[in-house]
């Protein structure tokens, strides 16, 4: 008995050894398991697209709604009243569930949509008729810049010259609409393209719209290089001549001598008209 009684402290002891290790790790165990979960910090209920909104649209209740962001995350500029954005003209598109931001709306005190919220000052916007060639079978789009190519027939030597007389300018939209035909009751879709322009070019478009052909190149985005053109004539087009007769490979006129100039008449049918322009050989 007196035995017992001398290892009994050494087992009490060895009892509460266990009782204290099994807690310490249930207690690591648990830190553990806490410090792995990420912290989501606080949010926010702000206000969303509820479908893909175009710039110039003016927002209504029907177009938002709301939704919960991390603050952290979130921009500066966003709004946690749907009601504070009632009759606000988006600038920039806004995708679904993207938030509204102060950044893409327009000042308070314009309350008209469409593309007049969205010129900047000192810019005009100006439309002009196409078709399926100048706006290259619908790949230009709004948004996208351009060049304009003018093609105009000289009334004082009658030659045809192209050439560009705007460049990089921005597509505002582009339209279809029905007017009517030469014929009763007759109707035909027309393409509408709406530039944005200065005052100055604004005149440069209208006047080439009215007295001759436009084309459009379509510009790469991040290409701002301006190059300066003589313009293309017939001449320029045609390049390299073969002399009658002969042969041989053509030779660029400008290397040819005096004694080998000629003249040769080149006739141009343009629907009804016939226009002869003359090209030295």
């Amino acid at each position: 008995m007196e035995r017992w009684k001398a290892f009994l402290p050494i087992l009490i002891a060895v009892i509460i050894a266990l009782i204290g290790a099994f807690a310490a790790n249930k207690w690591l165990k648990k830190q553990a398991i806490v410090k792995g979960k990420p912290t989501i910090g606080e949010t926010a209920q702000i206000a969303v697209a509820k479908v893909d909104l175009p710039w110039g649209t003016k927002l209504t209740s029907e177009a938002l709604t709301s939704a919960r962001f991390i603050k952290n995350s979130l921009p500066t500029g966003y709004f946690t009243d749907l009601a504070a954005l009632n009759n606000r003209v988006l600038l920039s598109p806004v995708s679904r569930n993207e938030p509204i931001l102060e950044s893409r709306l327009a000042p308070v005190s314009i309350a008209t949509g469409g593309v007049s919220a969205v010129i900047p000052s000192g810019k005009r916007a100006i439309a002009v008729k196409g078709d399926k060639v100048i706006g290259l079978s619908g790949l230009i789009q709004p948004g996208n810049r351009v060049d304009v190519l003018f093609s105009i027939t000289n009334p004082e030597t009658q030659t045809e010259i192209t050439k560009i007389v705007l460049q990089d300018i921005l597509v505002l939209a582009a339209n279809t609409q029905i007017e009517k035909g030469k014929k009763e009751g007759e109707a035909a879709p027309v393409d509408v393209y709406t530039l944005e322009v200065t005052p100055e070019d604004g005149e440069k478009l209208a006047l080439a719209a009215t007295q001759g052909r436009l084309q459009f190149a379509l510009r790469n985005p991040m290409d701002l290089e301006m190059v300066v053109t003589r313009g293309a004539t017939i001449p320029d087009t045609l390049g390299m001549l073969y002399i009658p007769g002969n042969k041989k490979s053509p030779e660029p006129m400008a290397t040819r001598g005096p004694s080998a100039v000629h003249e040769s008449e080149v006739t141009i049918i343009n629907g009804s008209k016939a226009t002869v322009v003359k090209h030295a050989l």
